[in-house]
């Protein structure tokens, strides 16, 4: 099929393409201009995106803040007639200021995920940002949708629904990610499209529905659109990029895995996440990575009964230490030999959904 444009009430993305946000600093203003370039919604990750301003340690909030608001400014020079978002997980200690941080800087949209966020509407109040909370299933979208309806009169813009295919944390529990006891995102699409539409048409508009986690093809994306899926979110295709914010050597961790050397563990915030194996991972097997300075990041995180700061273990990751850092990754993530460009990814990606299925069932 030929791509289809991605309309989110009056904003369009002539490419029904979210790049997913990775943190930390995987997906900063680079990455998300070249992705809103190329059409489709290039989205920075606000997770401790200020890990490199100098004051960091010392003014961790004030920090983020400031660089989110730079890298938000950066993307907008850096692209012309783009979508571009930025992720806040729930989670983290100043969500509220950081969201009001995009709000200023006049972000396109605002996806949150890691938990309900349930006060989002209150913090874009008054502005033109959309709203897209990140679920994992049909119960946890009818959930948000209930209160935003009752509290603020508001439906969500659009909903991007992640399965358990996707990289980072992830919204299920550890035995149904090591059973395979899960629903497959096909399913968990489509219960989420139910619960909506009482709701798109009390307020008489379109809520696009994202399918998300696992979406590494072409093909994967016809799919989900055939299927009633507005459109898909990519985090892992867009890590081998050359516009990707992480260090050289973060990508070819990518490159160079196996499929057996992408796991599970356990992360400090409580939830599970996918990462490829290496020696950190190994490490924590045995052992605890003594934290030296907690940057009081996370609600969630209860630093004296942690293995490892979540935070320093990404960083390192990111910067260039990938055998003693943590390396979030997509089950997908072996499938990728080679950089390329964005530019390249995208036109890839086009031409493979534009295969017919007739085409597709009999080569592939």
């Amino acid at each position: 099929m030929e791509l289809p444009s991605l309309n989110i009430g009056e904003l369009q993305a002539k490419v029904p393409i979210i790049q997913g946000a990775m943190g930390i600093g995987v997906s900063l203003s680079n990455l998300a201009a070249a992705v809103a370039n190329e059409g489709g919604v290039g989205v920075i990750s606000g997770v401790q995106i200020g890990f490199d301003e100098p004051d960091f340690k010392e003014n961790t909030e004030s920090a983020n803040v400031r660089a989110l608001k730079n890298h938000i400014k950066k993307a907008k020079q850096l692209s012309h007639d783009g979508l571009l978002g930025v992720n806040l997980m729930t989670v983290i200690s100043n969500y509220k200021e950081m969201a009001k941080a995009a709000v200023e800087e006049k972000i396109d949209l605002i996806f949150s995920g890691a938990g309900l966020p349930k006060n989002l509407p209150e913090m874009v109040k008054g502005s033109k940002t959309k709203i897209s909370p990140i679920v994992s299933s049909g119960k946890a979208a009818s959930l948000i949708a209930k209160i935003w309806d009752k509290k603020y009169d508001y439906t969500p813009d659009m909903v991007v629904v992640e399965g358990p295919k996707a990289g980072g944390h992830l919204g299920f529990h550890v035995d149904q990610l090591q059973q395979n006891h899960m629903p497959s995102l096909d399913k968990i699409v489509m219960e989420v499209i139910e619960v909506l539409k009482p709701y798109a048409k009390k307020y008489n508009k379109s809520i696009p529905v994202i399918a998300a986690g696992g979406v590494f093809t072409g093909h994967d994306i016809s799919r989900a659109i055939e299927m009633g899926a507005s459109g898909v979110q990519m985090g892992t295709r867009f890590v081998a990029t050359e516009e990707c914010d992480a260090n050289l050597k973060f990508k070819e961790a990518y490159i160079n895995s196996v499929q057996n050397s992408i796991q599970l563990i356990k992360s400090p915030v409580g939830l599970p996440g996918r990462a490829i194996n290496n020696n950190f991972i190994k490490k924590l097997e045995t052992e605890k990575v003594p934290i030296k300075n907690c940057y009081n990041c996370l609600k969630a995180c209860k630093p004296k009964e942690a293995d490892y700061c979540i935070s320093n273990a990404l960083i390192d990751s990111v910067q260039g230490n990938v055998d003693d850092g943590l390396i979030f990754a997509g089950s997908n993530a072996y499938r990728i030999n080679k950089m390329t460009t964005v530019k390249e990814l995208m036109s890839e990606l086009a031409a493979e959904a534009a295969v017919p299925n007739e085409i597709r069932s009999a080569t592939y």
